[in-house]
């Protein structure tokens, strides 16, 4: 059974402190929309914020709670320098996280760079809607999104309560 993509909205939340100031033009954001919107998902929601725990959860928890967005891609802050907070700030606003995923995305870009090892993204359920954390670069999202775009609307489904079969297809 294919699942219709053009049910569910979207939501890409970059996180960069020098682009939130306009130092620096994002380019894994856009491209993480149009990927999306292409498979036919409903864009919601476009913003580029700080790297700061609190913005980054104030975000999060509005998109969800507020706005019913069912897909958050967030891109930024998953690294090991000190301002990389994403994986914190997610560990106050998920309800259950989903290691699969970023097991899947880590195995997969290890496959390309050693550096791999030193991502810390998460991804998650929070209500209804899932939230997942891609590295900031351009080729990092590429791939890691590439990892997952399978699974997304089977996911989302589930999620928000479907019944089919996870074996089938």
């Amino acid at each position: 059974m294919k699942i219709d993509t053009g049910k569910f909205s979207f939501g890409v939340l970059t996180m960069s402190d020098k682009g939130s100031r306009g130092e620096r033009q994002d380019t894994s954001g856009p491209y993480l929309v149009k990927t999306l919107a292409d498979l036919g998902y409903r864009e919601k929601a476009y913003s580029i914020i700080p790297d700061n725990i609190e913005a980054i959860q104030k975000t999060l928890i509005s998109w969800v709670d507020d706005e019913k967005i069912d897909i958050i891609i967030s891109t930024g802050g998953t690294g090991v320098a000190p301002t990389d907070v994403t994986p914190e700030a997610m560990t106050g606003v998920i309800e259950k996280e989903i290691p699969g995923m970023a097991e899947a995305m880590r195995a997969e870009s290890l496959k390309k760079t050693p550096n791999a090892v030193l991502s810390r993204g998460k991804a998650g359920i929070r209500g209804n809607s899932l939230i997942i954390n891609l590295p900031g670069s351009e080729k990092a999202a590429r791939e890691n999104i590439a990892v997952l775009l399978p699974a997304l609307a089977h996911a989302l489904d589930k999620i928000q309560g479907g019944t089919s079969d996870c074996g089938v297809g």
